[in-house]
């Protein structure tokens, strides 16, 4: 029989370890990501980027919606996706905190000009990293998609552009020594980006070189040491002419063709390149015409290389269509992404 004085300091040893495993908990760090070499590291083990670019439009809509988060989550598991990719920020705590739970991780993009919200010429961006430095669904921050394409958005001169980069990278630096700095270059960048964004720890490229990006990997061993990613990559499933064995029309096949012939190019460069973030989840129906329906068409810049027609039907990029029925090139993303080690 436990007598009353021994049941007392029973009760007081478990009010001792309840209160250390609370303490534990409320103190437990976030991960760390950081830069070794040619490597991004996530709590000092290599990680390599199996992602997806995501920017969820409903039918009918313009605007982004996580309406269908826990479905998408789901299929990209199943697709070994480990990265999300996104435009800008996921305002919402649930949406990242759900995609923490689903063991994924997200690489935060950051505009120009938003109206002053979470932007770079504002300023509240850094507001943002600040926020959320400490959730662990943070992977990168990223400044900017292809404006290196749009001298006009900066008084004509790109140099503005690489100098707020610049800045803005440094700015991260000092706030979140935990999470390095990226930016989503259109193509490779020249001796001018390089030489005033230093504080940019990973060069993320947009890359359409038809079905076949290695050659991007040895030009940008050549000229940096720093860790690279493909930001974008990958074909639609749409064929505006009949060419090279694929008729004119929808096309599944042409678009898993070239995506297994790409993300073999990737995943062949790993001591050059740190992965890449597919183009994209699901179809964008807003993107060519009217968003009640699926058009072809749309226009984006410096991109012919699009296989196999050379034409980038912007509403059929998607490894899922808007239903989010899987397309034949879930199936070639899965085989890979699946086929490596965890982070390999």
């Amino acid at each position: 029989m436990i007598k009353k004085f021994e049941l007392k300091f029973l009760k007081g040893i478990l009010l001792l370890l309840t209160g250390f495993l609370v303490s534990c908990a409320s103190n437990s760090k976030a991960d760390i990501v950081t830069i070794s070499g040619r490597q991004i590291l996530v709590n000092d083990a290599p990680y390599i980027i199996k992602g997806i670019c995501y920017h969820p439009v409903p039918k009918g809509s313009e605007k982004r919606d996580f309406g269908n988060l826990t479905q998408d989550l789901s299929l990209m598991a199943d697709a070994g996706i480990n990265t999300i990719r996104v435009y800008e920020p996921i305002t919402d705590k649930s949406v990242l905190d759900q995609v923490q739970e689903a063991g994924l991780k997200v690489i935060i993009g950051f505009g120009y000009d938003q109206g002053g919200i979470n932007d770079i010429h504002s300023g509240t961006f850094i507001d943002y990293v600040n926020t959320y430095k400490n959730h662990d669904a943070i992977l990168l921050w990223e400044l900017g998609n292809e404006y290196n394409y749009h001298p006009e958005w900066f008084d004509g001169d790109i140099k503005n552009w690489y100098n707020a980069m610049n800045k803005s990278a440094q700015l991260i630096h000092e706030n979140d020594p935990s999470h390095p700095v990226t930016t989503a270059h259109g193509e490779l960048p020249d001796s001018l980006a390089l030489s005033l964004s230093e504080n940019i720890d990973v060069w993320g490229m947009n890359v359409y070189r038809y079905d076949d990006p290695t050659t991007i990997f040895s030009e940008w061993s050549a000229i940096s040491s720093k860790p690279m990613y493909l930001s974008e990559a990958g074909g639609d499933s749409y064929m505006t002419i009949t060419k090279d064995g694929y008729d004119q029309g929808t096309n599944e096949k042409a678009q898993a063709d070239a995506n297994k012939k790409i993300l073999n190019s990737v995943f062949s460069a790993n001591d050059i390149c740190s992965g890449v973030a597919m183009f994209s989840f699901t179809d964008g129906w807003w993107k060519a015409g009217n968003p009640e329906t699926q058009d072809p068409g749309g226009w984006a810049p410096n991109s012919t290389g699009v296989p196999y027609d050379g034409t980038p039907n912007e509403e059929f990029w998607g490894i899922v269509d808007i239903d989010r029925n899987k397309k034949e090139t879930f199936s070639v993303v899965k085989n890979i992404y699946t086929g490596l080690s965890n982070n390999k």
